[in-house]
This record gives structure tokens, C-alpha cells and sequence, in this order.
């Protein structure tokens, strides 16, 4: 089940998506996350944010929307504070997220969780829809994107994966762009921007007004994007969205994926992750899959 994402091997392809497992530990006390192949632990920015105001969650038929804003605690007190709690239970390379409200504000970030140790690789998010001023703005326009890629790439020596939001017309021009910039790979989706209206007040039910589209109701429009980002690009590409089964992680795999993060899932089962990972080799003995690795972007050539 082994595979290799930008240079760095993986016991297997099953990743915890930023902003759903938080630090890690507070999964810990669930189940031994080490089984995992890594995480991405939450959205961290140069300062503290408290996030939107509330409400800022929202169910709906197939997923749920969610305008929490990027509430961290800043990434010194991650430095300081949350990686060593971490370090305390899971003993593997770890996903640095980090966003921003400037290219130096990214480079910054970057910069400070590159020098840790347990930070394999930083995930870049150009695709937050739920903050203003930042976020979604960087990664809507291809030239906004790249700065955002070449002042990470100036001042990180690590893998640089850029994450991608689906609220453009053209998915692959991101995507290459990107590469172009220097990514060392990509992972897409982020959420879908959407909105509720509350039927007794006629006012939107988010006080954000819009959030972020998760669930099984984006699963198939993630698919799509991955498989064309597979074609449009050659660094290594994690797939997201929707995923919430052993069977779609091998879909997102056969689309181009070299590994999949698992996001909502987490929040409405917390053992979603480990219980995908032990359903792993049942379904490529179904299927006759061997090695994880041979099968990636086989939808593209059969």
C-alpha cells in the first residue's frame, strides 16, 4: 500500500485533510494515528485568527458548508505549543497547511515550518473561499498564484504542494501555472463556494453568508479535476473531496492521484481514516490491485 509523494514514502495513500483532524493529537486518544500515511494539520497563519463570526457551519443533503475562517493560533504558538504535542503521538512526517493574506505573509509562514523537523511537506492553500482579502484571491488568478509559489520556493527546502480551489473556470491553467512557479505537486479540491438561507428568518443561515461545499456531493466534481490536472501537469497530485471510502480512494487514485485526503468524514465519524486504511487491502484484492502505485492515473490508459 506504500507510495512515494514528492520524494517522501508513505506506508499508504490515506491522508487526514487540513482542517479536519486538527493537530493530530486530539485523534490520538481515538485511535493510534500512526497507521495513517501523513496529515495535513490545520490551516496555520502568521498571526493568531479567531475565525468568522457564528454561525459559521451548516448541514445540507450530501455534505456541509462551513465558513470557519481560518481560526489558529498563529504559527509561532503552533511552533511552540502544538508540534511538540504532536510529536508526542505520531512519529512520521507530518503536512504543514498554511495560508495568508499576502505573499510575505505565505513566505513567512513557510519559512518558520520549514525548519521543523517533523514538517514534510508545506501544503500551500491559494484556495481558502471563506476569508476575505486572501485565501480564494490568490488562487482565482494564475500570476497571484505564482508569486505565492516562487516566495515560498525562495525561502522553504522542502516539497511545496499548492492546494487548489475548484471556484475557477479553468483548472488545469492553475494547475500549470503552478508547476510552472516551481510546485513540487498539488492538491485539489478545496470546497466549493455555496450558501444556505434559514426559511424563518429569509436570511442566509451562515453569517458569512457563503462557505465552503464539502461531502459526498463533491466527490465526483473532484474527481473530474484530478483527472484533468493529471493530464495538464507531471508533478505528483493529491486528490481531495468527498472521499469517504477505501473504493473512492482507489477511483481518485486510477484519476491521477498519488495520494487522497479524507475531509469531512473525519467530522462526522472520527475513525473514518483508520477504518479506510484497514479496508485497503480487501478492495485491491477485489479489484487485483497489488501495488497502489501501479494504478495511479490508470484511468488515463486503461
Amino acid at each position: 500500500m506504500s507510495v512515494t509523494l514528492c520524494g517522501v514514502e508513505l506506508d499508504n495513500p490515506v491522508i487526514p485533510a487540513s482542517g479536519t483532524f486538527g493537530y493530530g493529537y486530539e485523534f490520538a486518544q481515538y485511535y493510534d494515528i500512526n497507521c495513517l500515511g501523513t496529515f495535513s494539520f490545520k490551516g496555520t497563519t502568521r498571526e493568531p485568527r479567531y475565525g468568522n463570526p457564528q454561525p459559521r457551519i451548516a448541514e445540507c443533503a450530501g455534505g456541509m458548508l462551513n465558513a470557519v475562517g481560518l481560526q489558529n493560533p498563529g504559527v509561532e504558538k503552533v511552533i511552540a505549543e502544538e508540534l511538540p504535542r504532536l510529536k508526542k503521538c505520531f512519529h512520521k512526517p507530518v503536512m504543514a497547511n498554511v495560508s495568508g493574506f499576502s505573499v510575505d505573509d505565505y513566505a513567512y509562514t513557510c519559512e518558520r515550518l520549514d525548519k521543523e523537523p517533523q514538517v514534510g511537506w508545506l501544503e500551500v492553500n491559494v484556495s481558502c473561499p471563506n476569508v476575505h482579502g486572501g485565501g480564494m484571491s490568490f488562487g482565482t488568478d494564475p500570476a497571484a498564484a505564482s508569486a505565492v509559489v516562487r516566495a515560498v520556493k525562495a525561502v522553504t527546502t522542502k516539497p511545496v504542494i499548492v492546494k487548489l480551489t475548484p471556484n475557477v473556470t479553468d483548472i488545469a491553467a492553475m494547475a500549470r501555472a503552478c508547476e510552472a512557479a516551481g510546485a513540487d505537486g498539488l492538491s485539489l479540491i478545496n470546497t466549493l463556494q455555496a450558501m444556505r438561507i434559514d426559511l424563518k428568518s429569509r436570511k442566509p443561515l451562515l453569517a458569512n453568508v457563503t462557505g465552503g461545499l464539502s461531502g459526498p456531493a463533491v466527490f465526483p466534481v473532484a474527481l473530474r479535476m484530478v483527472y484533468q490536472v493529471y493530464e495538464a501537469v507531471s508533478v505528483p497530485i493529491v486528490g481531495v473531496g468527498g472521499v469517504s471510502s477505501a473504493e473512492d480512494v482507489i477511483e481518485m487514485m486510477l484519476a491521477g492521484a498519488a495520494a487522497v485526503e479524507v475531509g469531512a468524514a473525519n467530522l462526522t465519524d472520527p475513525w473514518a481514516c483508520r477504518d479506510i486504511v484497514r479496508a485497503l487491502p480487501g478492495v485491491m484484492e477485489k479489484y487485483g490491485i497489488e501495488d497502489l502505485q501501479d494504478i495511479i492515473g490508470g484511468a488515463h490508459h486503461g
